[in-house]
């Protein structure tokens, strides 16, 4: 049975969130602090963390930047906010996708569900070809980690998979549409403006010079490409 922390401050709407993916089988933890859900979480093990943007303490933002930089399971930020902007700063610090409230129940089972079944495919995946080397570069599959002439690069399971995608596919030209539908399906909480701001994520920690990138080309007027030469 998945497992995931629900990091909410009002107890009647975490509760609510909890009794209905149980009733899906989900096994639901509920933290009502920031605080708590930082403890939570790094001593813990989720499949998923589901995140309150609007927290007393430490706020949500900041909250998943910290959880981020030790978990790498998805992270799907709920909120009141719709703003464009509160998108970016989402993503920014690691979140994985983004759904506003009010929002029908069915839709956060199936977000949860994507997101975990994606997740799984990722750190499951094999075969004789796991290791990706490009340049100074080493992608590997098997054990989902990045290292950049020897030195291992923390990526959020978003820019992993996005990264992924990209060396899997190289010299080939990708619009920004295109890769956030194959990265986070066309039905996500989102636009391709979120596309940009990974894009710009992976190259702080992958290229030697993020404004002059080695790796990650940027073919403007169409999307990005990853060159391999």
């Amino acid at each position: 049975m998945p497992k995931i922390l629900i990091i909410e401050d009002e107890r009647h709407i975490a509760e609510l969130e909890r009794d209905y993916l149980e009733s899906y089988g989900i096994e639901s933890s509920i933290a009502l602090t920031g605080e708590e859900g930082l403890q939570k979480a790094l001593s813990h093990a989720y499949d998923l963390i589901l995140l309150d943007l609007m927290l007393p303490g430490i706020d949500g933002l900041e909250l998943c930047k910290k959880i981020r930089k030790d978990v790498d399971v998805p992270i799907l930020i709920v909120t009141a906010k719709h703003e464009d902007i509160d998108k970016i700063r989402g993503f920014d610090r690691g979140a994985d996708d983004y759904i506003v409230k009010p929002f029908n129940p069915n839709e956060l089972v199936a977000r949860v569900k994507a997101h975990i079944a994606r997740y799984n495919r990722l750190i499951q995946r094999d075969g004789d070809r796991h290791v990706i080397k490009i340049g100074e570069l080493t992608v590997d599959t098997r054990s989902r980690r990045v290292f950049v002439q020897g030195v291992e690069r923390t990526l959020t399971a978003k820019e992993y998979e996005l990264l992924v995608f990209l060396v899997s596919n190289p010299n080939r030209v990708f619009s920004k549409d295109h890769l956030f539908e194959r990265i986070w399906s066309a039905d996500s909480v989102g636009d391709s403006s979120t596309i940009t701001v990974h894009i710009r994520k992976i190259r702080e920690k992958i290229e030697e010079d993020p404004s002059n990138p080695q790796y990650i080309e940027t073919i403007w007027g169409v999307g990005y490409r990853f060159r391999k030469e």
